[in-house]
């Protein structure tokens, strides 16, 4: 114990030591925005994973870390080559459908649900459906909706949420694809249909399906299928589940208002089976992540890495909004990538010399289930022992001005310490995740890094609950989020994105710095990863 507190004393130390000699005086956010220009201009073409929009974006990404003098670091100079697999649902030849009392009733593809291709759908199903409530097995909180409840040969019907005393950490890691569907599997389950919980959908139905018929993707490698097994896979319309409840004694509006006030929810068999036909087209393809590095100085440190990530990709071009068919993803996250090219020139251009070496991880696949972050993570081009922390950049927002700083994985190790004091030095205020059942936590790429072991974190720019600031987040979300309004014709604070730089540079030398490295902590559920445990 003693040792743990030396530790993360010296870190604070090297925190401090940063912050006091430090000004903000590294960024304007004006180079920031010209590198979205560039990212998330309409030629670049939505840079959807192994297009050729984001083989030119990358190809933009590499020779601006060229300019700035950042190594490659890549098995292929700055590139690393990933496999995938594609899959595109072709609708005409697919159906959807309930099965009640001997009668089908047909169900509307877009309207009520649709198919998620992120797994290998099977050609045909028929199979009974058993509401399952959150549909979490949590052993260390001696929670499990399965308890008692006979699964085998039927699909789970899950209201995405999770129990208000289960930790948004730990709940999150559970929600996760791999984790969810090996408790289902297990239970003899076949397949999962989710319905959103209408209370923390980022988007509405409506954007969600309108794209369902896009590709998804998968690692062509064997040892990433974490789905095997699994023959369904659905996303149903919260406007429409009442049509799942019919019959069981229980309304979907009951299920809601528990869900609202964050209880566990009644579990129960539903009286419909589901009936599905899903004709898939397959196709292989290769993409790749950017990775490079700048070299530190200390004789031993330099062979240790501080990962700066973000993922390059997006949507590509799909159903048109408003007339407008380029998901340009401005925010979404050539912010993130643009960071990390203004990071990397302004390094160049310090006089400080860094004791560890810094690894800029440009990733793709994110928007296909945090794909090219999995590989890299699974294959690192560094020594994987080598990697100490992950600053993870996605999507953070300066639409507002950066008084409040959201710390991802705030209480689960030192990174979240150090974040605090830079963020303080700068007169911003942290605040946790005050948003769990979102599972942010899980669904950037900081969490493949973290399942291996390594502390990591995520930050986006916060509000107070009910402000002004507040509504202006959440309207991005309702209404750019995955959107093609997520373009360069979008109001940005340019002061609020230099802050949050200054911050996240901040942050990663201070770790490059300090003799020790991030811990995690001793209460942290994330820890075992560290330990070896799976």
């Amino acid at each position: 114990m003693l040792r743990k507190i030396l530790s993360a004393a010296v870190l604070l130390v090297a925190v401090c030591a940063f912050s006091q000699s430090d000004a903000p005086s590294h960024f304007d956010g004006k180079t920031w925005w010209d590198y979205i220009k560039v990212l998330a201009d309409d030629n670049m073409e939505g840079r959807e994973t192994g297009s050729a929009g984001l083989q030119r974006a990358e190809a933009y990404i590499v020779e601006q870390l060229k300019r700035a003098g950042i190594q490659p670091a890549g098995s292929d100079g700055y590139y690393q080559q990933i496999k995938f697999q594609s899959r595109e649902i072709v609708e005409k030849d697919s159906s959807l459908a309930l099965v009640r009392d001997g009668k089908v009733e047909p169900l509307a593809l877009g309207e009520d649900g649709f198919f998620s291709t992120r797994v290998d759908l099977a050609p045909e199903l028929q199979a009974p459906m058993v509401f399952v409530g959150y549909g979490l097995r949590i052993p260390e909180k001696n929670y499990d909706d399965l308890a008692g409840l006979d699964l085998n040969g039927k699909v789970a019907v899950i209201l995405s949420g999770s129990p208000a005393d289960v930790p948004g950490a730990l709940a999150s890691h559970y929600q996760t694809t791999a984790e969810r569907w090996k408790t289902l599997h297990a239970a003899g389950a076949v397949g999962i249909i989710t319905v959103p919980n209408p209370a923390v959908m980022d988007i509405p139905w409506s954007r969600m399906s309108v794209n369902r018929t896009h590709p998804s993707m998968s690692l062509a490698a064997p040892e990433f299928n974490e789905t095997e097994g699994e023959k369904l896979a659905l996303y149903f319309n919260p406007a429409s589940a009442s049509k799942l409840f019919e019959g069981s004694g229980h309304t979907f509006d009951e299920l809601v208002t528990i869900a609202k006030e964050r209880k566990q929810l009644p579990r129960f068999p539903l009286s419909a089976s589901i009936k599905v036909k899903a004709a898939l087209n397959k196709k292989d393809l290769e993409s790749a992540n950017v990775i490079a590095k700048l070299p530190g100085n200390d004789p031993e440190l330099k062979n240790e890495y501080v990962v700066l990530s973000a993922h390059i990709d997006h949507l590509g071009i799909g159903a048109p909004i408003n007339g407008d068919s380029i998901y340009n993803g401005a925010m979404d996250n050539a912010s993130g990538s643009a960071l990390l090219l203004d990071v990397a020139g302004s390094l160049k251009k310090s006089p400080e010399k860094l004791k560890r070496s810094v690894l800029f991880v440009f990733v793709t696949g994110e928007e296909k289930g945090l794909l090219g972050s999995k590989y890299f993570a699974a294959h690192p081009t560094v020594d994987a022992k080598s990697m100490v922390a992950d600053i993870n950049v996605d999507m953070f927002l300066p639409i507002v001005p950066l008084k409040i700083l959201t710390v991802y994985g705030l209480a689960e190790s030192d990174l979240g310490d150090m974040a605090r004091q830079i963020a303080e030095s700068h007169g911003i205020t942290v605040q946790a995740d005050l948003e769990p059942q979102r599972n942010i936590f899980i669904r950037s790429d900081q969490y493949n890094f973290i399942r291996h072991g390594i502390p990591a974190l995520a930050m986006g720019v916060g509000a107070v609950p009910g402000s002004p600031e507040q509504k202006i987040l959440k309207d991005w979300l309702t209404e750019r989020y995955h959107a093609p309004s997520d373009d360069l014709n979008q109001p940005v604070d340019l002061s609020s994105a230099a802050l949050y730089e200054e911050v996240v540079r901040g942050l990663m030398i201070a770790v490059a710095q300090s003799p020790q490295r991030p811990q995690w902590k001793q209460d942290s559920f994330f820890r075992r990863y560290a330990q070896g445990s799976k």
